[in-house]
């Protein structure tokens, strides 16, 4: 049976699947402690050194607060030493009834002890909004003292003080782990410098499948990813690996090109050819001497000669520029040739404010088109702050005007589908944060549009791969795209095999 997918959700959507859950037979106060149980076990999975000190669990006013007095419970029956601060008295009836029930095996204070090295953040859950305040903020701020000392914070559901929406905070806790329970919050993910790891608890949201979850985006995990991309079988020539198109490469910007025919090569393409300005010849034979080189095509013959009959895929923009020649050459391409396309940089650019003339060229074959925010706002003529506002939805109209896979990057990065479907990518450091990034995600992208035929597979794995290239690299000051590409083959041949239950999936604390 395959593996549930993890939902990522806003603070209203995870009201509405605990409704939901709730709603088919399962009692509010059985949600509470399945969280509960699974939140300790994974802490006492995860620090059981750290335990022998003792534990101390901030708890609040709600139902999150009730997730904590659960935590205290479960631990204390372990035998840990667990102090219960109760900084606000509990007053949801969960929570009121989960105090009761743990009050007799825990020490209530009014502060944590001097040794503890376990803090457990129960403050606020996802309904919680606005700044905290009065104790609660005042806690928030012992529990950050502490970590500063030196004990693991480690925040139920998450953080207090994060918007569980849209990330936004100016008091909040800052946590070594956070457990999130039955699906991962989009504040989360929009704030992950605030999360730690973050690690996703099944407490059976899914097993009352509401039509409505379909409709949520899917978070991308190594798991899904291994399951999707293609075999080198042991007999496999460059044929068999498939052939690559990369147009790009103005006249002096050959770099772009470089990156993306190296991280092709990189990622198991069996022959990449770019076809540049004749300007950038030499230079990116130099550059990358295993690919092939050609000037960019300028009649229907060579555009058969050099791509349509010789290629499985096509990458288009990489330093192509943005010019009235440049859109006739991309124009002239996408008339001329049905192969599946990726549309990147000044591909797009060319474009700007007519995402339909764009559409009507893509029509008819898979496509995948790679925009950061800004050049988002320029193909659909929103503003940036509009794209970062809404960048969980955004992207469905223009996939859909498009008939293309849309790849929007950022942290997250968000893929649309022209069917409506979204999917999460949330791997990868501040290291990609330097200009050439998305040329290495072009080449891996297009290797896997090219090797599959698949735009939904090709931006899905390569932005997951892309990222985890980057974590594995370790550092962000020092760490530059040569290394990202280094790193590359490992990414590629990591296995990632199902979490043990509870946990549906983790995402690693980000790099500093």
């Amino acid at each position: 049976m395959p593996p549930r997918p993890v939902r990522v959700v806003s603070a209203r959507e995870s009201a509405d699947r605990d409704r939901a859950a709730i709603d088919g037979g399962v009692p509010s106060r059985v949600l509470m402690e399945r969280a509960g149980t699974a939140a300790a076990n994974e802490i006492m999975r995860r620090y059981p050194e750290e335990l022998r000190n003792g534990a101390v669990v901030f708890t609040g006013p709600g139902n999150n607060g009730g997730d904590g007095w659960v935590v205290a419970g479960r631990l204390a029956g372990e035998g840990v030493k667990v102090t219960v601060v109760e900084v606000v008295a509990a007053k949801s009836p969960d929570a009121v009834a989960r105090k009761k029930g743990s009050i007799d095996s825990v020490t209530i204070a009014d502060g944590a002890p001097d040794d503890v090295t376990i803090v457990v953040d129960a403050l606020l859950g996802t309904g919680s909004e606005g700044a905290p305040r009065g104790k609660i903020a005042d806690a928030i701020g012992t529990i950050d003292q502490m970590r500063s000392r030196g004990s693991r914070v480690i925040a139920l559901d998450l953080p207090s003080g994060l918007d569980a929406t849209t990330g936004s905070h100016s008091t909040c806790v800052v946590a070594d782990m956070s457990l999130s329970f039955g699906a991962v919050k989009r504040g989360s993910l929009l704030a992950r410098d605030c999360c730690g790891e973050i690690v996703v608890l099944d407490i059976g949201l899914d097993d009352n499948h509401s039509p409505s979850d379909d409709q949520l985006p899917i978070l991308i995990d190594g798991e899904w990813v291994n399951s999707r991309i293609p075999p080198i079988r042991y007999d496999a020539h460059k044929g068999s690996r498939k052939h690559l198109a990369v147009i790009g490469a103005g006249p002096g910007m050959p770099g772009a090109v470089v990156l993306v025919c190296r991280a092709a090569l990189r990622s198991g393409i069996g022959l990449v050819r770019a076809l540049v300005a004749p300007s950038n010849v030499s230079a990116i034979l130099e550059a990358s001497p295993s690919a092939l080189i050609s000037e960019w095509p300028t009649s229907k013959i060579e555009i058969s000669a050099a791509i349509s009959k010789w290629a499985d895929a096509i990458v288009i923009g990489p330093g192509l520029g943005s010019t009235r020649e440049t859109r006739e050459l991309v124009e002239k391409v996408l008339r001329d040739s049905q192969l599946p396309v990726l549309l990147d940089a000044d591909a797009l650019n060319v474009f700007e404010g007519d995402a339909k003339a764009l559409g009507t060229l893509l029509k008819g074959r898979p496509a995948l088109i790679t925009p950061h925010v800004a050049e988002f706002a320029r193909l659909t003529g929103v503003s940036v702050e509009e794209v970062l506002k809404d960048r969980f939805e955004i992207g469905g109209e223009l996939a859909s005007t498009l008939g293309a896979t849309v790849l929007l990057k950022g942290s997250p990065t968000i893929v649309f589908t022209p069917g409506g479907d979204r999917f999460v990518i949330a791997r990868g450091t501040a290291a990609l944060g330097t200009g050439g990034s998305g040329d290495l995600l072009a080449g891996i992208a297009g290797t896997l549009l090219a090797q599959t035929s698949d735009a939904v597979v090709a931006a899905c794995c390569s932005a997951w791969v892309h990222g985890r290239a980057a974590e594995l690299c370790e550092y962000i000051r020092g760490t530059t795209l040569e290394d990202v590409l280094y790193a590359l083959p490992r990414a590629w041949n990591e296995s990632e095999s199902a979490f043990a239950a509870p946990v549906l999936t983790r995402i690693p604390a980000v790099a500093r």
